[in-house]
């Protein structure tokens, strides 16, 4: 170490978050899903089976924690990368030291952070130095690995979700960092309400609820009240990722066909405060008035086309006004999805070879040699006699029924 290592050691204030990162699995908190006795990956963990996984979840519920705890138990080489700053020549360069780690019969674990923000090439390069085990890869990631991350690693690593951190765990992990703070500081006093606006305002993330009770102790005499905590975080900020948007989506127009306006109304509110571009959202209103409302209420797809021409001519956040209105009719209309199976199931046939010609009483004869080969004869105009019945579908499937009325 130089001079200057040494001074900016000496200079360094390392984040509270850093310092109460937990040292041991006992200490890991909020992912009982994975770290308990009966899941596969905790008795893996036990019977020191080392394999390669992505460790999927939002930020801050404890993902890069997860990894450096199972280099620690596994006692191997912790080689830390991150996607941001890192790419083919740096994992080369790691492949290098796994192999003399190899020789001192010493594993190599290389966690990459942020792996979504690998290309197929950097992430490729990965593939031949995982598959003859060279070093065991961890991944982490903020967005869905199904569509970030190439084929080829998934099957060579196991995915593993993480959920965002209970309340209670988020509770116990602020008390925690604030107990550090007073042993090491002037000791101070956190109020209740003050606690409990971090729990809430952390949204299930470990390192915004420690950033949160740092900056409050020091921001504060000898209370800590809500106030203060509230003024620090000004508001809790909207967890969308990449991913989020189709999830959201897909929960709001479910949420709409199911007639659940309450939870339809919530995921636009989700969905408006993380930015989402309101007339993705009116046409996604428009898709359910026809598909799923169709002609057992008209008026729905009406009140959904006015709610886009509205988004398109107010902008937010009047817009959001309209939206609302719209989601309530929608969720609330009555439902029938005879359009769309009518028209997806005449799309099959044709698609199975049932592609025929129309009648030739039906076909165009207003040119010269229509009548020549029979087209448009026989042909009744409807309106001159609304009795007479008539053949409309080709002959072979002249019987078929795509609607059941």
């Amino acid at each position: 170490m130089n001079l200057f290592d040494s001074l900016e050691n000496n200079n360094k204030q390392i984040p509270l978050a850093e310092i109460m990162r937990p040292k041991t699995l006992d200490e890991y908190l909020g992912q009982t899903n994975v770290i308990n006795p009966n899941s596969p990956f905790y008795k893996l963990l036990k019977a020191k089976r080392l394999f390669s996984f992505i460790l999927w979840g939002p930020p801050g519920c404890g993902k890069t924690t997860l990894a450096r705890l199972c280099a620690k138990y596994h006692n191997a080489d912790f080689i830390e990368l991150s996607a941001v700053n890192s790419g083919v020549k740096e994992i080369k360069e790691t492949a290098q030291k796994a192999k003399l780690n190899l020789r001192e019969n010493l594993k190599t674990i290389v966690f990459i952070d942020e792996i979504h923000r690998f290309s197929k090439t950097q992430q490729d390069a990965l593939l031949p130095y995982v598959e003859s085990g060279l070093f065991y890869f961890i991944g982490s990631t903020t967005e869905n690995p199904s569509f970030h991350a190439v084929p080829a690693l998934i099957s060579r690593a196991q995915v593993i979700m993480l959920n965002p951190i209970d309340k209670e765990s988020i509770k116990e992990i602020a008390l925690k960092g604030f107990n550090y703070l007073c042993k090491n500081y002037d000791k101070k006093n956190l109020t209740d309400d003050a606690l409990n606006c971090i729990v809430e305002l952390s949204n299930g993330d470990a390192r915004f609820a420690l950033n949160a009770v740092e900056n409050s102790f020091f921001a504060s005499s000898e209370i800590i009240e809500k106030s203060t905590v509230e003024e620090l975080l000004q508001k809790s900020s909207v967890r969308y990722s990449i991913d989020s948007h189709y999830d959201y989506a897909s929960a709001f127009q479910k949420s709409l066909r199911g007639s659940d306006a309450n939870a339809a109304i919530y995921y636009l509110a989700k969905m408006l405060l993380a930015g989402e571009d309101p007339r993705f959202i009116a046409r996604r209103l428009i898709v359910v008035a026809s598909e799923d409302v169709g002609n057992a209420d008209f008026r729905a797809l009406l009140i959904a086309e006015a709610a886009l021409r509205a988004v398109e001519h107010l902008g937010m956040p009047e817009a959001r006004i309209t939206l609302a209105q719209a989601v309530e009719f929608v969720a609330r209309a009555k439902k029938s999805n005879r359009a769309i199976k009518a028209i997806d199931s005449a799309i099959a046939d044709i698609k199975a070879g049932l592609d025929f010609l129309p009648p030739k009483h039906l076909r165009d004869a207003h040119y010269k040699d229509a009548k020549k080969y029979g087209f448009g004869k026989d042909y009744v105009y409807t309106h001159d006699n609304p009795d007479f019945k008539q053949q409309f579908l080709p002959d072979e499937i002249k019987d078929k029924k795509y609607f059941d009325t």
